[in-house]
């Protein structure tokens, strides 16, 4: 079969996207697939494609590249569009420069669009002798997948199973130009190295080294996706809702891991903290550790990177953005039935009408507070929040109503939030959980 009619085979079931757009860097790989795509369209009914190419900025020669990319797409009649981006140092030159490219894919594509990548072969087997070096778990070595959600659309590969040998075939054929990334020679970065050095010598003893190891990047993916499902199973019964309905924060109930084996109790988790934070290395599991052993009345933590998993009530609870940091509570004027924005920690809101008695305010718990109840005088507040089973991260958020300073309600706990004739109550809209705000 030809490359033209596989490569049409693997964007059949993308048809009906709206539009198609070809990630163009002007080198071999994407310049082979944005040629293929345009003489596709010319003979086949397709959604309007177009190329999109990255400018990082990073050396002198790349400032050539988005004239030569609008040469080609002119030439071919293919619309393009060119992002500059600003890459942040750091370490790992290659991670932020990829970080910085794929964001500006994900602002670029409208909803249901394709993102047409050219990664081949080769570079699977690369990226899976790449993470295999540093690692990497099952999902790593899975290697980079054949297509996956993007931001409001979706990435596709659709030469991820050809060689590179077929690609440089088909530039000779049709007399391609690309640009070179003078980048690709400097054997300091990884990639480069096993591309240069180490790749080479294994084809030397293995001739099929590339076929072999993407066809192991293959069944490694399959054995992600099915510990994905043993994930899901898993869950189900740990996400069954808490005790805390009105608490908007990602929790699991913590006997139904415990039940697990070690090696399940890890996937599950893994599962469900991947859309939460970077997974943690294996080294770094034993906070997990420490997290399910503690003691019962202990309120361990386990700090990851973008939040904190945190244990109370038998129960995981993940805290991020705002989460993360103490509450301020100026003095603010309630007005009945209108929502009141506090600082860092959602708004509150007072349903009904406060009696015109007394100097209101909202505060926060400091300790030692005590509030009077209906036939059971004054109560210390630390009992009250005891006997209501509220998770510690939260007692110090949790809006209270003073009047001349002795506590009239906390919010949204029924039977402490309000008047006992249902005049009035204090509700609270809790902060969202994102690690963005942080």
């Amino acid at each position: 079969m030809s490359l033209h009619s596989r490569v049409l085979e693997r964007l059949a079931p993308w048809r009906d996207a709206p539009a198609w757009r070809i990630a163009f860097s002007g080198g071999l790989d994407s310049t082979v697939l944005l040629h293929l795509l345009a003489g596709l369209a010319q003979r086949e009914a397709l959604p309007p494609i177009s190329a999109i190419h990255v400018h990082h900025g990073l050396q002198a020669a790349a400032d050539a590249w988005p004239e030569h990319c609008r040469r080609v797409c002119d030439a071919l009649g293919v619309p393009l569009r060119v992002e500059a981006v600003v890459v942040p140092p750091g370490a790992s030159l290659e991670r932020a420069a990829r970080e910085a490219r794929y964001a500006a894919f994900v602002a670029a594509l409208a909803p249901g669009e394709l993102l047409l990548a050219a990664q081949h072969r080769d570079d699977q087997a690369e990226t899976l002798l790449f993470r295999l070096l540093r690692g990497g778990g099952v999902r790593g070595l899975a290697g980079m997948p054949a297509s996956r959600a993007l931001g409001r659309g979706h990435l596709l590969r659709p030469l991820l199973d050809c060689p590179r040998a077929e690609l440089e075939a088909y530039a000779a054929e049709h007399r391609l130009s690309w640009v070179e990334d003078p980048s690709n020679a400097d054997g300091r970065f990884a990639r480069n190295y096993l591309r240069q050095r180490v790749m080479p010598l294994l084809r030397t003893r293995w001739p099929q080294a590339e076929r072999s190891l993407a066809r192991s990047a293959r069944q490694l993916g399959e054995a992600a996706q099915l510990l994905d499902e043993l994930a899901q199973l898993d869950l189900q019964a740990a996400e069954a809702p808490g005790p805390l309905a009105w608490l908007p924060l990602p929790s699991l109930a913590l006997p139904p891991l415990c039940a697990l084996s070690s090696a399940r109790q890890r996937n599950a988790l893994r599962h469900w903290l991947r859309a939460l934070t970077p997974m943690p290395d294996a080294e770094h599991w034993a906070g997990w550790q420490g997290l399910r052993e503690a003691a019962g009345d202990a309120a361990p933590v386990w700090r990851l990177a973008t939040g904190e998993l945190h244990r109370a009530d038998q129960r995981l609870w993940w805290l991020a953005g705002d989460w993360l940091l103490a509450p301020v509570c100026p003095l603010l004027t309630l007005e009945a039935d209108k929502a009141l924005a506090l600082p860092g920690n959602g708004s509150v809101r007072i349903e009904g009408c406060l009696p015109a008695q007394g100097e209101w305010r909202l505060a926060y718990r400091q300790g030692g507070e005590r509030m009077a109840l209906p036939g059971r005088g004054h109560r210390d507040l630390k009992r009250l929040l005891n006997e209501r089973r509220v998770p510690a991260f939260v007692r110090g958020r949790l809006p209270l109503l003073l009047c001349d300073g002795e506590v009239r309600a906390v919010a949204n706990l029924p039977g402490l939030d309000g008047a006992g004739d249902g005049s009035w109550r204090l509700g609270w809209q809790p902060p969202v959980c994102d690690p963005g705000l942080s």
